[in-house]
């Protein structure tokens, strides 16, 4: 179990990244959904020991993760948002080369837990293969395949499928949900379809706080039968924003669809609105950003 308690970073220009940030995080798949700026990598960034907060604690089990931090790196997996590497060098010699420095010193079991890992993210085909010629997908399998060297407990992967075409995204998530069975990991994205098809708990983290937190059928359970949408002109959605609780709009058919939140029918043409994931996540969103205007 992952504990965070009371957690608040404040950077040194005067921004408070995260802003008392509690959670609860078990063994499986936790998606943390925000926007850009949310406060998404400073949490996972702390988590990483890459950072220290202002103020709060995070514990892992027996660890605590502020005080000592290099106990939770023998046992931390984590992908970064932006993952370097040197991109003139195999995937095979990149990783026996991160396989030393997590501190495998024999050889013949390193050889073993870097071609297990190859064939385990698919990558075995293009061992011998420069990183710089690999797509998108396969640097960020390669980039699982460096996390769980070692057989992390805690695995932290930030903003994964960003970018992805769907087959590498579909790929690369099934590989997440594989790996997510018997450990800890934390997926942090803005893409909300990534936490509705993997993860059994998740949380809502929008201006450094916790909006909202729980399974994904318990939150979109609070906001059924409370999502409308209706077509509309584009030249009518600033009157439309200040008349209604808009929590989203698109263009479809040349033509302005807007979903907005409300208790009962808001009239005026409005038809319900299935509701899903992704609605609890842009209303949390919008609730958030009026509240700090």
């Amino acid at each position: 179990m992952l504990t965070i308690e009371n957690l608040t970073h404040v950077y040194g220009n005067g921004t408070k990244a995260l802003d008392d940030v509690t959670l609860s995080i078990p063994k499986g798949m936790f998606g943390l959904l925000g926007p850009n700026g949310a406060g998404k990598s400073t949490l996972m960034r702390s988590i990483a020991t890459l950072q220290t907060p202002t103020s709060g604690s995070i514990r892992f089990g027996d660890i605590d993760v502020i005080k000592t931090p290099e106990q939770l790196r023998r046992v931390l997996g984590y992908l970064p948002q932006d993952f370097g590497v040197y991109p003139r060098v195999s995937a095979y010699d990149m990783l026996n080369h991160m396989a030393v420095l997590k501190g495998i010193a024999n050889g013949k079991e390193r050889k073993e837990t870097v071609e297990a890992l190859l064939n385990q993210v698919n990558l075995w085909p293009v061992r011998g293969k420069a990183l710089a010629g690999f797509s998108g997908g396969m640097r960020q399998r390669f980039g699982i395949a460096q996390a769980l060297i070692g057989n992390p407990e805690l695995i932290i992967v930030d903003e994964p499928t960003a970018g992805l075409d769907p087959e590498e995204r579909n790929r690369f998530l099934n590989l997440l949900a594989e790996v997510g069975e018997n450990v800890v990991v934390i997926l942090s994205t803005h893409i909300v379809e990534d936490v509705t098809d993997l993860c059994p708990r998740m949380a809502v983290l929008a201006g450094g706080k916790v909006q909202l937190e729980g399974t994904p059928a318990e939150l979109m359970h609070n906001l059924e039968g409370r999502v409308w949408r209706r077509a509309i002109d584009k030249a009518e959605l600033a009157e439309f924003r200040t008349r209604y609780n808009v929590i989203s709009t698109r263009l479809l058919g040349g033509r302005t669809i807007v979903h907005v939140v409300s208790d009962k029918n808001p009239g005026d043409g409005f038809e319900r609105a299935p509701g899903g994931l992704e609605d609890v996540y842009l209303a949390t969103v919008a609730q958030s950003r009026r509240a700090a205007a």
